[in-house]
């Protein structure tokens, strides 16, 4: 009933004022971004080495079964198409701008927690002695101890960030205590796969399980209130929109009220 009351907004009809209204968001999402490409290329902290640490850090080096292109395609482009296709079933422009808003915030913020971490940690990876000495020729300081690596220098340097996991980072109103399984079916799923790419960078020997534990716990934490600031709770009797969707009448109501006063 009320969703017939305030009808349909397509991109046509209220795509512009919505973008003009969060081009700073949009700005915020572009400095993330770069903020993200930065981050990614900074030296890690090189975290001392010893041979008698040798042994956790000795795994042979696989190619990595989720590999790194592919998780943007998982973590953005997968829920967009979520929802553009609620988009052409709903008509409406404020569902669909702030679900794209809030998947790219939680991303983008994650990746910058994850980064800044991995880069301040430095942690060595599971594969890390056949980066460092592809030959197998071990090589160490005569008064440290510390290693002296002779591996191909980015594949060593991304060698040192173990930690946490950057690969383990649709709304439905779920929990609406109407007991529909299949809700929470796909409600569990992107679960279930963010679960699946953990335990693959544990099988590559790219991570180690604290690792992924870590990296699953910050997506999980960023997520949440990424969804709560567009989106009221799943639970909620407005779960099915967004708080704009709501505000809008008003917005409209006051715009009106300005214009005959002018």
């Amino acid at each position: 009933m009320r969703e017939a009351q305030l009808g349909s907004h397509t991109i046509q009809t209220h795509g512009v004022r919505l973008a003009r209204k969060h081009t700073h968001d949009w700005v915020v999402l572009i400095l993330l971004a770069a903020l993200v490409v930065a981050l990614h290329y900074a030296p890690p902290f090189s975290r001392f080495v010893g041979k008698d640490m040798m042994t956790d850090i000795r795994y042979p080096v696989k190619l990595s079964t989720v590999p790194a292109w592919s998780v943007p395609m998982i973590s953005i482009l997968c829920p967009w198409l979520v929802f553009i296709s609620i988009y052409v079933a709903r008509r409406d422009v404020y569902d669909l701008h702030h679900a794209a808003l809030g998947v790219l915030f939680a991303v983008l913020i994650t990746a910058v927690f994850t980064d800044v971490i991995k880069t301040a940690v430095g942690r060595p990876r599971p594969d890390f002695f056949w980066r460092c000495f592809p030959d197998g020729k071990q090589l160490y300081d005569q008064v440290t101890g510390d290693v002296i690596c002779h591996g191909e220098k980015n594949f060593l340097t991304d060698g040192r960030k173990s930690f946490p996991s950057g690969h383990t980072s649709c709304k439905i109103k779920a929990f609406d205590r109407q007991g529909h399984v299949a809700k929470l079916c796909i409600v569990i799923l992107p679960l279930l796969l963010a679960s699946l790419v953990g335990v693959s960078r544990v099988d590559d020997y790219r991570h180690h399980w604290e690792d992924v534990f870590v990296g699953g716990l910050i997506g999980f934490i960023t997520a949440v209130p990424c969804y709560l600031h567009f989106f009221p709770p799943p639970y909620h009797d407005q779960g099915w929109r967004p708080y704009a969707y709501f505000h809008m009448p008003e917005e409209l109501q006051a715009a009106n009220s300005n214009n005959a006063q002018n």
